[in-house]
């Protein structure tokens, strides 16, 4: 987490959060360092994108976006989370299609995972290590609903 990226506003994506989730420590980190903070994902990737161009917009001038995938942690550490690169990749889609672009190759490479899978999101979250550790604890649902696009509405 010492090696977050500064911006203006900071995108946390946390698709299937765990109880030793990074998210809250990487959402304080950055609202400490004065960012604005939203939370993200696959569910909510178009409301988080207005509510980015909302904020740009009330600054009157080009705001710096960092979209931070947390990952997952297990007994040994920190570790990739594909859910999380999905709903990163989710997320910038829905940026770029609002006309904010992305300019490192970390976001392109999250943005075209996404476009390339959408298809498959569900079956990749049920597939993935904590999608399997969700199935198993009974949350084949809450997966499920997880990979549903743009199912949250505005507030």
């Amino acid at each position: 987490m010492d090696r977050l990226a500064s911006g203006e506003i900071t995108i946390v994506v946390d698709v299937l959060p765990d109880a030793d989730s990074d998210a809250g420590a990487i959402s304080a980190q950055a609202t400490a360092a004065g960012s604005v903070v939203l939370q993200g994902g696959l569910r909510s990737a178009s409301v988080t994108a207005d509510a980015a161009v909302a904020e740009q917009h009330r600054r009157g001038a080009r705001t710096s976006i960092v979209v931070i995938a947390c990952g997952a942690t297990d007994a040994a550490g920190s570790r990739f989370a594909v859910e999380d690169l999905l709903g990163a990749g989710a997320v910038i889609d829905a940026l770029a299609v609002r006309g904010i672009d992305h300019t490192s190759p970390e976001a392109a490479a999250a943005c075209e995972a996404f476009r390339g899978l959408r298809s498959a999101a569900r079956h990749l979250l049920t597939a993935s290590a904590t999608g399997q550790a969700w199935l198993e604890a009974g949350r084949r649902e809450d997966v499920l609903a997880a990979a549903s696009l743009d199912a949250d509405s505005p507030v």
